[in-house]
């Protein structure tokens, strides 16, 4: 169960102790964990949108979104404001693009990526839960967690010395690349809205992947939380514009 633990005391604001120091064989299994931890954060929010339901729609919708950034402690947000700050100031540059993701201040443009996600995540859920669904509450943060999975599959992590590079080499491969084709089928269950759901996962990831490979050679421990965003966002507003074609 280590491996669980770790997943959940590195993507979660929960208050878990590990007695002992995980080593590089247990971190890349915790990798196999993360869309579990995903599951849990889904039910979680699936959980609260049924509490309080009789609530008005922006509160409700607020108090999901809210509820959201703080079980992930802002993690992913954070990739995502330096990234945002690297790929703009980068100008182009592997070198310069990498220096300026590891600066720990947030510029303007890293703002601006977090507002506009935000806002962005919050229409989504206002519509989402205004048609009820709030079953696909569960659905979004898994696949979101599955994103690590297909990074360390398919793409080279760029910092040699970081524990990306760890991860990559440990990673129980055949059991992973499983978990990356199978659970994303999970949003069958919503006929051919989930099929746009899915199709919009695996395309959002090319194309992430595709331009990191194109930028600086590879991936990062940023530019792997900003996919996380990124996917949570493109598959909840796919699943959102979808309704309104296929239901």
């Amino acid at each position: 169960m280590t491996p669980f633990w770790i997943a959940l005391q590195f993507l979660t604001t929960f208050p878990v102790r590990l007695s002992v120091m995980p080593t590089p064989q247990q971190n890349a299994q915790a990798l196999l964990f993360y869309p579990v931890v995903g599951l849990l954060m889904g039910g979680i929010l699936y959980g609260i949108a049924l509490l309080l339901h009789a609530l008005p729609l922006v509160l409700l919708s607020s108090v999901i979104l809210v509820l959201w950034i703080w079980l992930t402690g802002g993690l992913h947000l954070d990739g995502l404001a330096d990234t945002a700050d690297a790929w703009i100031g980068g100008f182009g540059d592997k070198a310069r693009t990498l220096e300026i993701m590891k600066d720990p201040s947030c510029g303007p443009i890293g703002v601006l990526s977090l507002i506009v996600v935000c806002i962005l995540k919050w229409s989504a859920l206002c519509v989402l839960l205004q048609q009820q669904c709030y079953s696909a509450l569960i659905l979004f943060p898994v696949l979101g967690r599955l994103v690590p999975l297909f990074f360390f599959l398919s793409t080279d992590y760029v910092r040699d010395k970081g524990l990306g590079s760890q991860l990559s080499q440990h990673l129980a491969r055949p059991i992973a690349m499983a978990l990356l084709l199978l659970m994303p089928l999970v949003a069958l269950y919503w006929a051919w809205v989930g099929t746009v759901v899915i199709a919009t996962f695996y395309l959002v990831l090319w194309y992430l992947r595709y331009k990191f490979i194109q930028r600086i050679g590879g991936v990062t421990g940023d530019t792997i939380g900003a996919s996380i965003e990124m996917i949570e966002l493109a598959t909840l507003f796919s699943f959102v514009m979808a309704t309104f074609y296929f239901t």
